[in-house]
């Protein structure tokens, strides 16, 4: 009998994709064994419902160039395909829908699990997450005693994923980008040329 797949969940608004991104993404799939990694673009993501972001369709677009040659990774339309605000635990109940038999690892920063009691519905989002696999930098100092404390039971489902350390973040890119400074090496050349041919992330 053939084991259930294993199939990370790397959120994210995307926008742009960038070369950390998909290093990430790599990473866990090597160090967490998974057999497929969708990246579920957010378009409404509750956290950042006061910035600007690019339309959807276009980050989708440039997901799809960052990770078109590899076919462990996927582009999931999980959260495009239903109104906003977007929170995981709804992404993780609709995905478990889809794949009832699968293993589900949810994706997130060592930042993130240091505010993990503060998420919405978050004792239901542990439950539908077999495990949570979490990107350490090198030199992150990761207390899970508070996190535990808060929610018990949740350290047996983290996963450290040991990964390098990049100081490339996608808010950083558009403000280079609206400086004129250069952006061109931080991203897949595919996504490049969309930002290029769509002039995105420049002053109006």
């Amino acid at each position: 009998m053939s084991r259930p797949p294993r199939i990370g969940v790397f959120g994210g608004t995307f926008d742009p994709p960038h070369l950390g991104h998909l290093i990430l993404a790599a990473e866990a799939a090597f160090q967490l064994g998974l057999d497929k990694v969708l990246w579920v673009l957010t378009p409404d993501p509750p956290h950042k419902r006061d910035e600007p972001h690019t339309p959807w369709p276009r980050r989708a677009a440039m997901v799809l160039a960052a990770i078109g040659d590899n076919d462990t990774f996927e582009l999931s339309t999980v959260d495009i395909d239903r109104p906003g605000p977007h929170y995981a635990v709804d992404t993780m109940r609709l995905l478990r829908l889809q794949d009832p038999h699968a293993q589900w690892v949810y994706l997130m920063g060592g930042d993130s699990l240091h505010g993990l009691p503060t998420w919405h519905h978050v004792r239901e989002f542990i439950a539908l997450c077999d495990e949570l696999g979490v990107m350490r930098r090198p030199g992150d100092e990761i207390d899970l005693t508070v996190v535990e404390a808060c929610l018990p039971g949740v350290v047996s489902k983290v996963r450290f994923v040991n990964a390098p350390l990049l100081q490339i973040a996608a808010s950083e890119l558009r403000e280079r980008a609206q400086k004129g400074a250069p952006i061109r090496y931080y991203l897949p050349e595919a996504v490049y040329a969309l930002i290029r041919e769509w002039r995105l992330y420049r002053q109006s």
